[in-house]
């Protein structure tokens, strides 16, 4: 199945974290936080406003991203377990760290 979000919508992928803590203690699934960061499946077109103009969303497919802890609903699709937010619910786009060489 295909799902396009509409409008300023995006589908994001929770990224797993880590099941063992630095002491290398296993935490059950029960006893964990669901992860904050995640990955953006897809996204809308963007905002539309009164007049009709349409504001291109700031995130695109592929972007990771930090988001709050209750934001979004969560989704079933194709088994995927799978989230729905606006992009107002996005904290930010996490951008790796390597540098370009010149």
């Amino acid at each position: 199945m295909k799902f396009r979000p509409l409008h300023d919508r995006v589908l994001v992928k929770r990224v797993e974290q880590d099941q063992k803590t630095a002491g290398g203690i296993i935490i059950p699934d029960s006893a964990q936080e669901k992860p904050m960061e995640g990955k953006v499946v897809a996204a809308g077109s963007g905002h539309k406003s009164e007049d009709g103009t349409v504001t291109t969303l700031d995130v695109k497919a592929g972007d990771n991203i930090l988001f709050g802890k209750w934001s979004g609903t969560e989704v079933k699709i194709d088994g995927d377990d799978l989230l729905i937010m606006k992009e107002s619910d996005i904290l930010g786009i996490i951008e790796s760290g390597k540098k370009k060489k010149k």
